[in-house]
């Protein structure tokens, strides 16, 4: 058994921008920065920064949601590909392939949702609906009438 399983949660570094292969698909690359767990004393944060890359409607997912600063979960796996340069150097670039994007924050804590929970309805004992009022995470069926797909 083989697992490639990888969960971001960052910002992402520019607008992203949907392009169309030759095969007429919709992609994106974008990069996600992640603040490292610890920092030493007396020292700036630091992050990574990941090249994530969505096919199909996550593409158009992202490209229509999310913008510069925009907090992102990822879940996708890990693509290490190798390229030959100019000068005969090989080298290695991993890329995360996308299989799924969420919403990090609401609008209302900047955000790229597109209601304001406090319009939806709450329903009394439903974890689920309890869970979500966290405002850290956002729940994609909570905006089906305007997803892409």
């Amino acid at each position: 058994m083989n697992i490639n399983k990888i969960i971001l949660m960052g910002r992402l570094t520019a607008d992203p921008e949907l392009r169309m292969s030759q095969a007429n698909v919709p992609n994106i690359r974008f990069t996600v920065a992640v603040n490292r767990r610890f920092t030493r004393q007396g020292e700036n944060p630091q992050a990574d920064f990941f090249n994530c890359v969505a096919f199909r409607s996550q593409a158009e997912f992202v490209s229509k949601y999310f913008k510069k600063g925009s907090l992102i979960i990822v879940f996708g796996s890990v693509q290490i590909d190798t390229w030959t340069d100019r000068n005969g150097v090989e080298h290695r670039t991993p890329n995360i392939m996308v299989d799924e994007v969420q919403f990090g924050e609401s609008k209302s804590n900047g955000g790229s949702r597109s209601f304001d929970r406090a319009e939806e309805p709450k329903k009394e004992g439903d974890a689920y609906s309890n869970a979500l009022d966290n405002e850290f995470f956002a729940d994609i069926k909570d905006i089906e009438g305007e997803l892409p797909f």
